[in-house]
């Protein structure tokens, strides 16, 4: 394991007990958390974005302001749904954030989720082509938005510009060179991290999976990140690819720890139905950090990627969640092989 990040889904709500009450109180939040895990020597903030409901929706203002308020931690989402993106705006918007912080961007984008409304992708203007189903406009999203970020010239200028044009072909601007490689896919499946190996992807894979073998999660997300690397392998491409999975882990050192997380969590992988599949759900992780320390290390899924992303309780406000991720970072995480 070679970096550590957190990923919130920036709830809100006002229900008793939210520290995070408004839409406000979460980005500000998550601006203020970002910091403190930099401080604390974290390598990275990511970003669910779920679009009709109370979270994190348009990530790239919040991600220009992290990076305007970082100087070393990455910066990503995990992840865009791309059946709502215009590829071409997103360019330009990711484009602009990723300068602001300096190279630091890691965009998880995927085809996305069960949603709070109907087919909400339409309300945006998006709708599948003749034969498509939502998940193909998805990935015809991506493609085009990975073309875009390649930066080759594809648009004619016009003979009389407003302002002087460089010679041939434009692009869209501002560019970040190098983006295009930190460009990661969320696969709910072994075929579809496949298939973001041979687009020349990384690879995110969450604290859930279509379930494809019936082992536990971590043993069944092994497989998928193995069956990824053979197929980067297989096209060719120059580079060494990323791999993250996300984990529920929370260290019990203090009676708040107890309150919150000491009645317990499922100790075992839950099954269920997402989207029509069969869907194995990722047991959370609670207890002392020695007995943390011994189940990690049997989570084979830790053990084949290089990212591990914390998913945290962000409506318990940002002093707590800096106390979770510092009691990790420094009681459990350096016997997993982190630094």
């Amino acid at each position: 394991m070679k970096k550590i990040g957190f990923l919130s889904f920036g709830h809100w709500s006002d229900e008793r007990g939210s520290a995070a009450r408004s839409a406000s109180d979460v980005l500000l939040q998550s601006i203020d958390l970002a910091v403190a895990t930099e401080d604390l020597g974290g390598d990275g903030a990511y970003f669910r974005v779920h679009h009709f409901a109370r979270q994190l929706g348009s990530p790239f203002p919040l991600l220009a302001a992290i990076g305007a308020r970082t100087k070393r931690i990455e910066i990503g989402t995990g992840v865009i749904d791309m059946r709502y993106e215009n590829p071409f705006y997103m360019a330009e918007d990711a484009g602009s954030a990723d300068l602001i912080a300096g190279g630091r961007l890691q965009l998880g984008i995927s085809r996305g989720s069960p949603e709070q409304v109907v087919d909400g992708w339409r309300h945006f203007g998006h709708v599948p082509a003749e034969g498509e189903t939502d998940q193909d406009m998805a990935r015809r999203h991506a493609l085009t938005f990975l073309g875009l970020l390649d930066g080759t010239g594809f648009a004619e200028p016009n003979p009389w510009p407003m302002f002087p044009n460089p010679p041939g072909l434009l692009r869209l601007e501002p560019h970040s060179e190098g983006l295009r490689e930190r460009i990661w896919w969320g696969a709910a499946s072994d075929a579809t991290a496949v298939w973001a190996a041979e687009q020349g992807m990384n690879l995110q894979s969450s604290t859930l999976k279509q379930d494809e073998g019936g082992e536990p999660l971590h043993i069944q997300q092994a497989r998928q990140i193995a069956r990824f690397h053979e197929a980067w392998r297989a096209a060719g491409h120059s580079r060494t690819p990323r791999t993250s999975v996300s984990r529920s882990i929370f260290p019990i050192v203090n009676d708040l720890d107890r309150m919150y997380f000491g009645r317990g969590r499922p100790e075992q992988d839950q099954i269920g139905r997402i989207d029509n599949f069969r869907a194995v759900f990722g047991r959370s992780y609670v207890g002392e950090p020695d007995r943390l320390i011994e189940e990690l290390k049997q989570d084979e899924g830790i053990a084949a990627a290089d990212t591990l992303l914390l998913t945290i309780p962000n409506t318990l406000g940002v002093d707590y969640n800096a106390h979770v991720i510092e009691t990790i970072l420094t009681q459990v995480a350096p016997s997993l092989g982190w630094r």
